[in-house]
Parts: C-alpha cells; structure tokens; sequence
C-alpha cells in the first residue's frame, strides 16, 4: 500500500480507516526502521508490505491512530525476528550441504569402490530419485545446483534424496545382505543378469 493510495482505495470500514491513516503516516519511518535492521531497501520494503497486509488481516481490534503505531512497530520487531532467524536456518543449511559436499570429495579412492550393485539397482528407483542419486551421490554435485536444474527447491531436492537413499539401502541389504551393511567396500555378490 503506498500513500498515494487512501484508506478509501483499499474500501476499509470507517473505524480502521483512522488507523490505516495513521500508519500510512509513518510509513517512510517504518521502512527506515526495518531497513536499518536487515541491510537491504527491497528486503525491508517486502517485510513492511508483509506486515501492511497482517495488518488489513488482523488490525480490526485497533481502536487509535497512535495505539496502531505501536502496535505495528511491534508486528514489524515479530517479523524482523523471523527473517533473522529463516536466514540463519538458510545459512546453516548451506553450510552443512557444502560440509557435505567437501567430505564427498575427500576420499576419491572410497568413492571409486562402489558396489557395482549399485549401479543394477539405480533404475529401479523412481526416475527422480534415480537422477538425484546419480548427480549427488555419484556425480558429486551440489543439492542447490542440481534442484536448480530440474526446476524444484532445494529442501524438495534434500527430501527426495533422502527417500532415493532409503529406498536403495533396502534394495541393496535385500540384494546384497551382509554386504550392503558393511558398507559394499569389499563386495563379492554375484551380479544379477
């Protein structure tokens, strides 16, 4: 919502057109507040746009123009301490995801020693959990940019892989048995043809 537009635009109730007015009034305040806080002018003007909407949604109880104001500083605090706390949850995803994908590398002599079962039993998986397997697990690739490329998120993409990977461990200790849970280093099964 934006000054230009009054309280009349939005086709308010009269009793929360003196509360819209009233922080409407503040809205450049507003935005310097939240933007002090995240660092970024469209980051805080998305947040205060979030918080201008909970606002329409919840703020019929409001009663005052300046009861209103601080109210809304305080919806606005709420929303700074979720962004904060989404975008620490963000970093210590990545920071796990490149954790793992550097330990992936390390070893390239473990990572040549894959049960060649393995390879038989890729297909029988769904076709996209065959295709994650294949690009993270074997390809050594990163989550993100595999998620990326076929068009879904990475936490969609973290799902789909821990299913892939649960569904193969199955395959493999039905297939291979006593191998499968050591780890298929030293593997002796018989190839299936």
């Amino acid at each position: 919502m934006t000054e230009a537009e009054g309280p009349d635009a939005a086709g308010l109730p009269p009793e929360r057109e003196e509360v819209v007015a009233a922080l409407l009034a503040h809205q450049r305040r507003f935005l310097a507040f939240v933007e002090r806080r995240v660092g970024s002018r469209a980051v805080a003007e998305d947040l205060l746009q979030t918080a201008f909407a909970r606002t329409l949604e919840k703020g019929g109880a409001l009663k005052d123009g300046e009861g209103a104001v601080a109210w809304f500083y305080r919806l606005l605090r709420n929303a700074l301490v979720d962004h904060h706390r989404r975008q620490a949850a963000e970093g210590r995803a990545l920071e796990v995801e490149a954790r793992d994908a550097d330990g992936a590398t390390d070893d390239l002599e473990l990572k040549g020693a894959v049960c060649a079962c393995l390879t038989e039993l890729l297909p029988t998986l769904k076709p996209e959990y065959a295709q994650l397997v294949r690009q993270v697990d074997l390809e050594g690739r990163a989550v993100p940019d595999v998620a990326r490329e076929v068009g879904i998120t990475a936490n969609n993409a973290g799902v789909r892989l821990h299913r892939a990977r649960l569904a193969l461990k199955r395959s493999l200790e039905r297939g291979c048995g006593a191998c499968a849970a050591h780890g298929c280093l030293d593997c002796s099964c018989k190839p299936r043809r």
